[in-house]
């Protein structure tokens, strides 16, 4: 029985290692068009008010050890074209446990008929810890895994965000700066290397109550391959959301949302894998939008 627990330990962190080096390293999410300013700080202040989304992921929920993600986020705009956000995501995959904390700093320059460009950076740091000795491997006798490990790592990132009333274009390094995790006798494990994310989202009006909003975003390692997530959702009343997601490869998704007033939007998704990880995954968010001066929006935003 414990050759049994020893090699289950020894294949999660197989997995874990290399879904870190490689798909997924950076948390996915599959309602990431309301979570944009986590991946891109050119976001931060794109809208009219105070926003704040909380998101909680629960990833192949069968699966012991898989990963749960939680993400806080909030941005507003300052004034001058300036905006301000910051994002705290907490992801947990089997034994490893990882906090990004980041501060957001955007600029914007108006152009006419309501087009908008904006510049952003974010820079924050990483705080991970690795329970290793939590797996009881007593017969893994590998100097890489006898101890737990506690590393901080500092990253910076940036980001453009091109956008309208009905269209936006999101494009973003969200980490310059490489790391590695666990680095013994010159073996490295869990390396981070720089990933880009893209994004782009139509809003159609197909009458007066029912509006189509196709989205597409994509993302990647620089040298690695290129993964992708198509969406389709459908906006009744400015209230009710429904869609469906297809992630390469990955999964398909139905989504759902509601928006009972201006200033508070929740939605949920479920993910139903085709990969070989034959498990389901969650996920919910909720955003509010804390209005300062104004009683309503000035122009409705979608995304």
């Amino acid at each position: 029985m414990r050759n049994s627990y020893l090699i289950l330990g020894c294949l999660l962190i197989a997995l874990f290692y290399n879904e870190i080096a490689y798909s997924q390293q950076d948390p996915q999410y599959t309602q990431y068009m309301y979570n944009m300013n986590v991946v891109n700080p050119a976001y931060a202040g794109s809208k009219e008010s105070l926003s704040i989304t909380t998101l909680f992921r629960d990833q192949w929920t069968g699966i012991e050890g898989s990963p749960r993600t939680f993400t806080l986020s909030g941005h507003s705009p300052v004034g001058n074209g300036l905006g301000l956000g910051f994002s705290a995501i907490n992801d947990e995959i089997g034994p490893v446990e990882e906090t990004n904390a980041y501060a957001d700093v955007s600029y914007t320059i108006d152009f006419a008929n309501d087009h908008h460009l904006a510049f952003g950076v974010k820079a924050g740091a990483t705080f991970q810890d690795v329970g290793l000795l939590d797996l009881q491997l007593q017969d893994f006798n590998d100097v890489a895994f006898s101890e737990n490990v506690s590393e901080t790592f500092f990253n910076v990132g940036a980001g453009l965000f091109y956008y309208t009333d009905n269209w936006y274009v999101s494009l973003s390094v969200p980490n310059f700066l490489s790391a590695s995790y666990l680095d013994v006798n010159g073996r490295e494990f869990g390396t981070e290397e720089q990933h880009f994310f893209a994004t782009a989202g139509y809003v159609f009006q197909l009458n007066q109550d029912i509006k189509f909003k196709p989205s597409v975003f994509v993302k990647s390692e620089f040298n690695s391959i290129v993964s992708y997530d198509v969406n389709a959702n459908f906006l009744f009343y400015e209230k009710f959301e429904v869609g469906a997601s297809y992630r390469a490869e990955d999964s398909f998704s139905g989504l759902v949302g509601f928006r009972p007033t201006d200033w508070v939007q929740v939605g949920f998704a479920y993910d139903s894998s085709v990969s070989d990880i034959n498990e389901p995954s969650y996920e919910a968010f909720v955003t509010f939008n804390i209005l300062f001066k104004k009683k309503t929006y000035l122009s409705p935003r979608y995304f």
